[in-house]
């Protein structure tokens, strides 16, 4: 059985302990936890509980691509998974993602998923995006980021192809890597709810969404030339 590494970040989240339920029980059992707190002063208590089953792991506020790097570089798993301390896993998700990636001897993965607000109350119908194709994902990405990076499973080996998260990007940092992956690896959609996505007021895509769009902007003009030139072929 393959071991699956779950990277955790986390900073003041008042959801991190259903994250970590949803986790913990889990179907498949050969997974590592490992949470990162990013100087988080706020709801530590709600971690406690969870100590014996997680590789618990605190440093400086840097942000969360940081907390991901920090996370796989201590993993000793065979594949990435992360979940946002206020987001949920169905608990099939590791055993119904690990079986397609075999499956389909896959690389890289993203699932389909939902919305929930702050009472898992699921407010969305299924939100996963699948292009016909790596040519017309590469067309879409580059447009924006369809990708939920809490769907997401990667074979550790190809951060060693395409590098890991990009630390001077506050929020699309997993934007970034996936269009590095995509420009590499061929991508797989498995297309089964398996991740509710919370949407609440304090989220961190309504408090940045001036500043994001100024990422997102900059991202692509870094991908832009080379991906143009991946479709024209």
């Amino acid at each position: 059985m393959e071991k699956v590494s779950i990277i955790v970040p986390f900073y003041n989240c008042p959801y991190i302990d259903q994250a970590l339920e949803s986790l913990v029980k889990q179907t498949y059992k050969n997974i590592e936890i490992i949470v990162v707190d990013d100087g988080s002063t706020l709801h530590l208590e709600k971690i406690t509980p969870y100590l014996n089953q997680i590789n618990y792991i605190k440093k400086e506020n840097g942000g969360t691509a940081t907390a991901l790097n920090t996370g796989i570089i201590q993993a000793t798993g065979t594949y990435f998974c992360w979940l946002s301390s206020d987001d949920v896993y169905d608990r099939k998700r590791i055993a119904l993602q690990l079986k397609f990636m075999e499956i389909k001897q896959a690389l890289f993965c993203y699932s389909n998923y939902c919305s929930i607000n702050e009472n898992n109350r699921i407010i969305s119908p299924p939100l996963g995006i699948n292009p016909l194709g790596q040519r017309e994902l590469l067309k879409t990405m580059i447009k924006g980021n369809i990708i939920n990076g809490c769907s997401v499973m990667v074979k550790m080996n190809v951060f060693q192809e395409v590098g890991l998260f990009d630390e001077t990007l506050l929020y699309t940092h997993d934007y970034d890597l996936w269009l590095r992956i995509i420009q590499n690896f061929e991508a797989h959609y498995l297309n089964s709810v398996l991740l509710h996505y919370r949407i609440h007021d304090n989220m961190g895509t309504k408090r940045h969404h001036s500043v994001i769009q100024e990422e997102i902007k900059y991202v692509r003009k870094q991908h832009e030339a080379s991906i143009n030139k991946l479709i024209s072929f």
